[in-house]
């Protein structure tokens, strides 16, 4: 009985962490006359101060300080940090100009790019069923950048960029709030910095232009820490097959803001395009399902 109330509990927490970042668009839009930079500025000075109370609200001292005296944990960070940034811009500047449906296609990308780092990186076996899959999603990207004749490098970068943080992240043992409390705290200085020359110059958006964007510019540090908090309050109550699964919660929903709520033009192209990624998808689960009952069962 225990058991089933945490796996509720643990759904709930993912359905709250995936189902925000498939939101968050709402967010980004409504601060779309701040720059991209200087959104991306504030999401970086506001984690710090919040990931360090909620550090310090669960009493994980211990953990932060034998994560901080590791020189590898350091290195590792201090790449895996660059990386998020990168991710956290492409995607505030996505939806800042318009380009949901491809930071959706980006997310939807992600798990099959993370099957090819693994190959590469980890050298885990890639299986039949789950090479098909990466080559239908390869199909679509290729069908969209003929059909266009614009490479999607907003789809891949974010893809790419999240796939290989991913990595960095799998390869030091750091808890996921203490980890972005580093990670922020090390491109803290550059944005502070940022932030501080854009005020002097008179060129800042914050206590500015009006109060509602002061105030949504607060919120970037809750907007980037809380559903990282949830996911990991999810991650430690449900099987890692299911957090797989409710995974595509997040780029589904920005995929119908983007269709129907901001109208952004889905052509006949497009459909192609997300069908295959979407049938690649659809063997990949299927065989990481079986997989892992039969790892159940041997």
């Amino acid at each position: 009985m225990f058991e089933s109330y945490k796996q509720k509990i643990g759904f709930f927490y993912a359905i709250a962490a995936f189902g925000f970042w498939g939101m968050v668009p709402l967010y980004f839009k409504s601060v779309q006359h701040v720059p991209p930079l200087e959104i991306l500025g504030h999401r970086i000075v506001w984690s710090v101060p919040l990931t360090l109370l909620l550090i310090g609200m669960s009493h994980d001292w211990k953990a932060l300080r034998q994560a901080l005296s590791s020189i590898k944990v350091i290195r590792t960070l201090v790449l895996s940090s660059m990386l998020v940034a990168t991710n956290w811009f492409i995607f505030i500047y996505a939806i800042n100009t318009n380009r949901v449906l491809q930071a959706s296609l980006g997310y939807f990308i992600n798990p099959l790019v993370n099957v090819l780092l693994g190959v590469f990186f980890l050298r885990e076996r890639l299986q039949p069923l789950k090479i098909m899959a990466v080559l239908l999603a390869a199909v679509g990207t290729v069908s969209l950048t003929l059909s266009y004749g614009k490479f999607p490098w907003i789809s891949l970068a974010l893809a790419f960029s999240f796939g290989f943080y991913g990595l960095l992240r799998k390869t030091v043992r750091v808890e996921s709030v203490n980890g972005l409390f580093i990670e922020t705290s090390l491109i803290f200085p550059l944005a502070f910095c940022y932030l501080f020359f854009r005020g002097i110059k008179g060129d800042g958006a914050f206590g500015v232009i009006d109060w509602q964007t002061t105030v949504l510019l607060l919120l970037a540090g809750a907007v980037t820490s809380f559903p990282l908090v949830w996911f990991t309050c999810a991650t430690r109550r449900l099987q890692y097959a299911t957090i797989g699964i409710l995974q595509y919660l997040a780029p589904t929903l920005q995929f119908l803001l983007a269709v129907f709520y901001y109208k952004e033009p889905f052509s006949v192209t497009y459909i192609i395009t997300f069908c295959f990624i979407w049938a690649g998808l659809g063997i990949f689960m299927a065989d990481s399902i079986v997989q892992l009952r039969r790892h159940k069962v041997g």
